[in-house]
């Protein structure tokens, strides 16, 4: 007969990891879009919490002594849940700096519009980099990646084992929002030379055809260069998400040593 009994501390042990998985899949990048069911995300993270569960095997024990000591471990697995997927997730809207950038460029920055994954006023061109670029992710394995730097965590910060190390946290997220302002403008450097080039064209027109109303005229050129040179370098988004791939590994290395002991 199977036995199905299972003791006390082992029943701790898998809630501790249910909570860092859930936490997990609650902020990290694909899994966390709002147009994901909640069954599903809780399915998702139960399913691999017992994976993850008994690819640990031997556990160590979780050592504690009143149930207040038992709370602060469940909150201290759910922030380091939380801030493993969100080192991954911020990492997703440098596409949506890149956006709010080029729109404000063409003349788009006004035409914003409602984004109902992130929940967020986005913009236009924005949303359409997202949606290609997190396309692009998932047919790249970004969720295995994903699911296996989770898994990975484990060894590094075990049950119980994470020390949040505020001072290495900030220092890593400062180094991130250097790079993220570098890869934002990297992205959107085509449409912004281009564009720049448009303006100097018509500051020039201006001075030489003074009757013409280049306010009036320019608005469509550029809408018409913008595009144009988005719909060009739109064959750029591979290595785009090899940025966006690069510095969620990135960030997520750092964060998590940023809680190792």
């Amino acid at each position: 007969m199977i036995d199905y009994t299972f003791s006390m501390y082992e029943l701790e042990y898998l809630l501790l990891v249910i909570v860092r998985v859930t936490c997990f899949i609650y902020t990290a990048p694909f899994f966390s879009l709002s147009n994901v069911p909640h069954r599903v995300k809780i399915t998702i993270g139960i399913f691999l919490s017992y994976l993850l569960y008994h690819g640990m095997y031997p556990h160590e024990r979780v050592v504690y002594a009143t149930l207040m000591e038992y709370s602060v471990i469940v909150l201290k697995e759910a922030c380091t849940g939380l801030l493993i997927g969100l080192s991954a997730g911020v990492c997703s809207t440098i596409i949506l700096f890149a956006g709010r950038m080029m729109d404000m460029e063409i003349g788009l920055a006004m035409a914003s519009e409602y984004d109902p994954t992130t929940k967020e006023t986005s913009s236009v061109s924005g949303i359409l980099y997202q949606y290609l670029l997190l396309m692009i992710l998932v047919l790249s394995g970004l969720h295995q990646y994903l699911i296996k730097a989770l898994a990975e965590t484990y060894t590094l910060l075990p049950v119980n084992g994470a020390v949040l190390g505020t001072d290495r946290m900030l220092t890593a997220f400062i180094d991130f929002m250097g790079r993220y302002i570098n890869v934002g403008f990297r992205i959107c450097l085509p449409v912004f030379c281009a564009l720049m080039i448009t303006n100097c064209i018509l500051g020039i027109m201006a001075k030489v055809a003074p009757q013409m109303n280049m306010f009036a005229v320019g608005m469509q050129i550029k809408l018409l260069f913008g595009l144009g040179v988005m719909f060009l370098t739109v064959g750029m988004l591979p290595y785009i998400s090899d940025f966006i791939f690069t510095e969620m590994k990135t960030m997520m290395v750092s964060f998590v040593e940023a809680m190792m002991a």
